[in-house]
Protein backbone atom coordinates (compact mmCIF):
# COMPACT_ATOMS: atom_id res chain seq x y z
CA UNK A 1 0.00 0.00 0.00
CA UNK A 2 1.56 3.37 -0.94
CA UNK A 3 2.42 6.08 1.58
CA UNK A 4 -0.58 8.96 1.29
CA UNK A 5 1.18 12.16 -0.37
CA UNK A 6 2.07 14.85 1.86
CA UNK A 7 0.39 18.27 1.24
CA UNK A 8 3.24 21.01 1.17
CA UNK A 9 2.10 22.76 3.98
CA UNK A 10 2.49 19.33 6.05
CA UNK A 11 5.69 18.40 4.51
CA UNK A 12 7.14 22.63 5.49
CA UNK A 13 5.80 21.62 9.15
CA UNK A 14 7.55 17.77 9.44
CA UNK A 15 10.93 20.31 8.61
CA UNK A 16 10.51 22.78 10.63
CA UNK A 17 9.72 20.09 13.66
CA UNK A 18 13.08 18.83 13.51
CA UNK A 19 14.80 21.88 13.04
CA UNK A 20 14.79 25.29 12.15
CA UNK A 21 15.39 26.13 8.83
CA UNK A 22 16.20 29.73 6.55
CA UNK A 23 13.39 30.62 4.30
CA UNK A 24 15.78 30.25 1.36
CA UNK A 25 16.32 26.52 3.04
CA UNK A 26 13.04 25.40 3.39
CA UNK A 27 12.17 27.24 -0.45
CA UNK A 28 14.45 25.38 -1.52
CA UNK A 29 13.53 22.09 0.11
CA UNK A 30 9.35 22.06 -0.36
CA UNK A 31 10.15 23.39 -4.38
CA UNK A 32 11.16 20.07 -5.05
CA UNK A 33 7.85 18.58 -4.12
CA UNK A 34 5.44 21.22 -5.15
CA UNK A 35 3.07 20.43 -7.84
CA UNK A 36 1.15 22.61 -10.23
CA UNK A 37 -0.68 25.30 -8.63
CA UNK A 38 1.21 24.88 -5.43
CA UNK A 39 2.69 28.50 -4.05
CA UNK A 40 5.37 28.13 -2.00
CA UNK A 41 6.38 31.78 -1.43
CA UNK A 42 2.50 32.26 -0.26
CA UNK A 43 3.20 29.09 2.38
CA UNK A 44 7.07 30.54 3.43
CA UNK A 45 4.81 34.42 4.06
CA UNK A 46 2.39 32.15 5.81
CA UNK A 47 4.92 30.22 8.03
CA UNK A 48 6.68 33.60 9.38
CA UNK A 49 3.19 35.13 9.87
CA UNK A 50 2.23 32.42 11.94
CA UNK A 51 6.47 32.68 13.77
CA UNK A 52 6.62 28.89 12.29
CA UNK A 53 9.59 29.91 10.54
CA UNK A 54 12.05 32.65 12.17
CA UNK A 55 15.01 33.93 10.70
CA UNK A 56 16.78 34.76 14.45
CA UNK A 57 15.77 31.61 15.60
CA UNK A 58 17.17 29.88 12.41
CA UNK A 59 20.69 32.26 13.17
CA UNK A 60 20.85 31.23 17.01
CA UNK A 61 20.28 27.97 16.23
CA UNK A 62 23.06 27.78 13.75
CA UNK A 63 25.23 29.61 15.89
CA UNK A 64 24.59 27.48 18.91
CA UNK A 65 25.08 24.41 16.64
CA UNK A 66 28.48 25.54 14.74
CA UNK A 67 30.16 27.85 17.45
CA UNK A 68 32.01 25.06 19.48
CA UNK A 69 34.52 24.03 16.11
CA UNK A 70 33.98 26.49 13.82
CA UNK A 71 35.32 30.56 13.60
CA UNK A 72 33.56 33.64 13.04
CA UNK A 73 34.50 33.75 9.59
CA UNK A 74 32.96 30.12 8.77
CA UNK A 75 29.69 30.63 10.68
CA UNK A 76 29.26 34.09 9.16
CA UNK A 77 29.38 32.75 5.58
CA UNK A 78 27.53 30.22 6.50
CA UNK A 79 24.55 32.23 7.52
CA UNK A 80 24.96 34.65 4.25
CA UNK A 81 25.01 31.18 2.45
CA UNK A 82 21.41 30.62 3.80
CA UNK A 83 19.62 34.18 2.91
CA UNK A 84 20.19 35.93 6.16
CA UNK A 85 20.12 39.63 5.73
CA UNK A 86 23.57 41.93 6.36
CA UNK A 87 22.43 43.70 9.50
CA UNK A 88 21.36 40.21 11.25
CA UNK A 89 24.65 38.79 10.20
CA UNK A 90 26.56 42.33 11.82
CA UNK A 91 24.79 42.14 15.06
CA UNK A 92 25.79 38.39 15.34
CA UNK A 93 28.86 39.12 14.42
CA UNK A 94 29.52 41.31 17.49
CA UNK A 95 28.13 38.82 19.62
CA UNK A 96 30.47 35.95 17.97
CA UNK A 97 33.46 38.23 18.38
CA UNK A 98 33.78 38.60 22.26
CA UNK A 99 34.38 34.53 22.59
CA UNK A 100 36.28 34.22 19.21
CA UNK A 101 39.80 33.58 21.07
CA UNK A 102 38.49 31.08 23.43
CA UNK A 103 36.24 29.01 21.04
CA UNK A 104 39.83 28.51 19.30
CA UNK A 105 41.84 27.48 21.97
CA UNK A 106 39.13 24.85 22.98
CA UNK A 107 39.23 23.70 19.45
CA UNK A 108 42.62 23.45 19.41
CA UNK A 109 42.70 21.92 22.64
CA UNK A 110 40.78 18.95 21.52
CA UNK A 111 42.91 18.21 18.49
CA UNK A 112 46.09 18.45 19.30
CA UNK A 113 46.11 18.40 23.62
CA UNK A 114 49.78 19.37 23.57
CA UNK A 115 52.29 22.83 21.93
CA UNK A 116 53.88 22.47 18.93
CA UNK A 117 57.23 21.32 19.11
CA UNK A 118 59.06 22.96 15.86
CA UNK A 119 58.01 25.71 13.24
CA UNK A 120 56.23 23.28 11.06
CA UNK A 121 53.97 21.70 13.78
CA UNK A 122 53.23 25.31 14.86
CA UNK A 123 52.25 25.96 10.73
CA UNK A 124 50.03 22.86 11.03
CA UNK A 125 48.18 23.83 14.09
CA UNK A 126 47.39 27.64 12.91
CA UNK A 127 46.48 25.79 9.17
CA UNK A 128 43.92 23.73 11.31
CA UNK A 129 42.33 26.52 12.85
CA UNK A 130 42.37 29.07 9.96
CA UNK A 131 40.81 26.04 7.64
CA UNK A 132 37.75 26.07 10.63
CA UNK A 133 37.36 29.73 10.19
CA UNK A 134 39.04 31.39 13.18
CA UNK A 135 40.79 35.13 12.44
CA UNK A 136 44.31 35.51 12.92
CA UNK A 137 44.06 37.05 16.01
CA UNK A 138 42.13 34.53 17.37
CA UNK A 139 44.36 31.96 16.39
CA UNK A 140 47.49 33.83 17.37
CA UNK A 141 45.97 33.89 20.82
CA UNK A 142 44.85 30.46 20.84
CA UNK A 143 48.84 29.44 20.01
CA UNK A 144 50.48 31.47 22.90
CA UNK A 145 47.72 30.49 25.60
CA UNK A 146 48.65 26.65 24.39
CA UNK A 147 52.29 27.80 24.81
CA UNK A 148 52.04 29.02 28.15
CA UNK A 149 50.02 26.64 29.22
CA UNK A 150 52.69 24.05 28.41
CA UNK A 151 55.55 25.69 29.97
Amino acid sequence: MAKPQLSLKARALKYLSSREHSRLELGRKLSRHAQEGDDVEALLDWLESSKFLSQSRFSESLVHRRASRFGNSRILSELQSHGIDAAAISEIKTNLVQDEAARAKEVWSKRFRQAPADAAERAKQMRFLQQRGFSHSAIRAAMRAAETDED
